[in-house]
């Protein structure tokens, strides 16, 4: 029988909301058939994040050299993770061979770790409230679970309005903020014939655009061989917009970026979120609306 994937789980970002659900949390991970370690400390918190900066870097660097863990999760997004960047190791924590799991803020370090040392990481679930909540998604679970056990992993969607294609590429992208908010620095790598996949929360159509122009107008957009957009919600319409919605955007950005634009994915703020390998080798390819993400090249578990 072979022993269960010991995954760690750490406070990178923000604390939680509500530290009353975290023994739930670890228990489903523990149900799953993985060993917690959580490194989290509800006395360490401090303002808004899950401890002091130095300790939440800490954290992950002692996550990593745990040779009981072989997975490292994210607490929770929220806001942190840019304040961490250049305290933390990037080529030693590749070479540790965990796989680091998380979205949101959690994409400034998957982005740092793909730019510094060209490592693979998880874009998934985290503890909050993924494996918190009480109506815990069994898609988010199952996906997640499968791709920790595997060496390929295939994600399938429907992509309304989108054209036939088949590409291959390196996968990556996740949080358009953080992807917006890294342009220009030593943590943003550089990535040619990749397929970028986006999502974000609470953001108006409008400044989904702004933000997709920004990385337009940087030169980004037209080296990839494709867009995927995941879930964008919980944002606002006015009267003021004036018919201006997320479909309209969405055809002025088709109409403007020479680069094709899937929707649909299953990924972003959600309940049922697929899990995504950011840098793996991936084939995309839509068929009549119906499109499938097909990921490998990830080093196997240690």
């Amino acid at each position: 029988m072979n022993s269960p994937i010991g995954i760690a789980i750490v406070a990178a970002s923000s604390g939680p909301i509500d530290d009353s659900v975290i023994e739930r949390g670890l228990l489903n991970l523990e149900q799953q058939g993985f060993k917690a370690y959580n490194y989290y400390k509800p006395e360490q918190r401090y303002q808004r994040f899950g401890a002091v900066d130095a300790v939440r870097a800490e954290q992950i660097h002692a996550a990593a050299e745990n040779p009981a863990v072989q997975a490292v999760m994210a607490l929770r997004g929220g806001y942190g993770l840019s304040r961490l960047l250049p305290h933390l190791d990037f080529g030693q924590l590749a070479r540790s061979g965990k796989r680091f799991i998380g979205h949101s803020d959690f994409t400034a370090f998957q982005l740092g770790l793909l730019a510094k040392a060209g490592a693979t990481s998880f874009t998934g679930p985290m503890l909050c409230d993924d494996f918190t909540r009480v109506d815990a998604s069994t898609y988010t679970i199952d996906g997640f679970v499968g791709c920790m056990h595997a060496a390929a992993h295939t994600v399938s969607f429907q992509s309304a309005g989108a054209q036939d294609i088949r590409v291959s590429g390196k996968l990556w992208g996740s949080n358009l903020a953080m992807l917006t908010h890294l342009i220009g620095t030593p943590y943003f790598p550089e990535v040619e014939g990749g397929i970028l996949f986006v999502e974000d929360v609470g953001e108006h159509p409008y400044k989904v655009e702004r933000m997709m122009l920004q990385l337009h107008y940087a030169g980004i957009l037209q080296k990839q061989k494709a867009i995927v957009f995941g879930d964008f919600s919980a944002y606002q319409l006015g009267p003021h917009d004036n018919g201006y919605n997320f479909d309209e955007m969405l055809r002025y950005l088709r109409d403007t970026i020479p680069v094709p634009i899937l929707t649909g994915l299953p990924f972003g703020h959600i309940k049922d979120k697929a899990t995504l390998v950011f840098g793996s080798d991936t084939v995309l390819s839509c068929a009549g609306g119906d499109a499938e993400i097909t990921m490998s090249g990830w080093p196997a578990l240690k």
